[in-house]
């Protein structure tokens, strides 16, 4: 089956408005910024096809509070010892699906769920080694071999983070916030000097840009993230694309253009949304009278750093959008698999910031394609590389919740 089938350009082609706002929103100092920061309308309610997407979550969790990559799709084979071992990242993404339907450790018809499976996390983590990137003990997942071994740990750094921003249990907060903490020392003891992190896999890219955003909303979550360590990671993801060809590199991307330009654009939206908020307390620093002459040197050069990632941003996001009209580039590698869900919700992440029509327009096609190719069961499957199920299923719904993506630093920002 294919994945996004015969779509009419028309109803893909996002227009030059989206283009022009997002120009806007990128030229505005950090404390009017709005693109890089979150959704601008009211999250639409939960349609039954979501709503079934979670049930069938729900049921499949297991006794441990933590969920296995569940079954392939018929055909592909491998992993099927897997089906039901605990799998972190399979759980991460579980989780993360969990409470952006609205449910927390506390509240909601699946706040047990979301309980058991944050404790099974926070257990993981407390026992893993903290000077190495793993966390996990099972190898060979389905989504290790094709997003790379460390994408366990990638993961879990940016479902912590936002459970963190929705548990009102204290205890747990605190258990949380130092696995949290933990996580993100692991990550910066760990980087490479280009900026990555991640090892084998796939397609790569994608592993990159989900660490990148794990450190970024641990950040915006209040955990103290080395500045260079975030810097050499926003270099990387621009470096990813080529202003003057429009081309995205290739390197860890299978050769599918869907993948690296959708990594490049995830990652460089999720670190200007930390950039928009450090930006916005720079600024009062410098002009604090007490800021001494050497310290506001070092603010200026964080400053026009910003400013050159939001002109990075800009450009690239330009390029997607004209990639955007090309029903070959969203099919990505042809056939449903998690990495295109992945790579959906990365694009609909930053689309989602502009609203209006054109995000409109993207919402309905994405929710309509993932609406025709849910299973009768509640669950999505894929049907190459990324085949498991909760994955597959996760990622689904995550596209499908687009628009309840959480970025706390956008409504600071918009309130002050």
């Amino acid at each position: 089956m294919k994945l996004i089938g015969t779509m009419g350009k028309t109803a893909v082609i996002l227009s030059v408005s989206l283009i022009l706002a997002h120009l806007a929103a990128a030229a505005e100092p950090a404390s009017a910024v709005k693109a890089a920061s979150g959704p601008t309308a009211k999250p639409k309610p939960l349609s039954v096809n979501a709503d079934n997407g979670l049930a069938w979550l729900a049921k499949h969790q297991l006794e441990s509070g933590a969920w296995g990559q569940g079954e392939e799709s018929a055909g592909m084979g491998g992993g099927a010892s897997l089906k039901d071992t605990p799998s972190l990242g399979d759980t991460c993404m579980a989780l993360l699906s969990l409470m952006r339907a609205g449910n927390t450790p506390e509240k909601g018809t699946y706040a047990n769920n979301v309980r058991e499976g944050v404790k099974y996390v926070c257990g993981q983590v407390a026992e893993s080694d903290p000077n190495s990137l793993p966390i996990n003990k099972t190898a060979g997942t389905r989504i290790q071999a094709k997003l790379g071994r460390y994408i366990d740990t990638f993961m879990t750094c940016t479902m912590l983070a936002e459970v963190q921003e929705k548990t009102a249990d204290q205890e747990l907060l605190k258990e949380v916030t130092a696995c949290l903490e933990k996580v993100v020392r692991k990550m910066e003891k760990n980087q490479r000097p280009d900026g990555t992190w991640g090892d084998g896999g796939w397609a790569q890219t994608l592993e990159q840009q989900m660490a990148v955003k794990g450190m970024n909303k641990a950040a915006m979550a209040g955990v103290k993230v080395d500045e260079t360590v975030r810097a050499r990671a926003a270099k990387e993801a621009q470096d990813r694309f080529d202003s003057k060809s429009g081309d995205f590199s290739a390197k860890g991307s299978a050769g599918v253009g869907l993948y690296a330009a959708a990594s490049s654009l995830g990652a460089q939206t999720d670190n200007a949304a930390y950039d928009a908020k450090r930006e916005t307390e720079l600024r009062a620093k410098l002009a604090a009278a007490a800021t001494q002459p050497a310290e506001k040197a070092a603010i200026e050069k964080d400053l026009a750093r910003y400013e050159d990632n939001r002109n990075q941003l800009k450009a690239t996001t330009q390029a997607v959008v004209k990639k955007l009209e090309d029903d070959r580039f969203l099919a990505g590698f042809g056939s449903n698999g998690g990495e295109e869900f992945l790579s959906h919700l990365a694009i609909g992440e930053a689309l989602v910031c502009q609203g209006g029509d054109d995000w409109t327009k993207w919402d309905r096609k994405m929710s309509d394609n993932m609406n025709r190719i849910q299973n009768a069961d509640g669950s999505w499957t894929g049907h190459h590389c990324i085949t498991g199920r909760t994955f597959c299923t996760s990622a689904a719904l995550l596209v499908l919740m687009v628009d309840r993506s959480p970025v706390p630093v956008a409504a600071k920002i918009q309130r002050r």
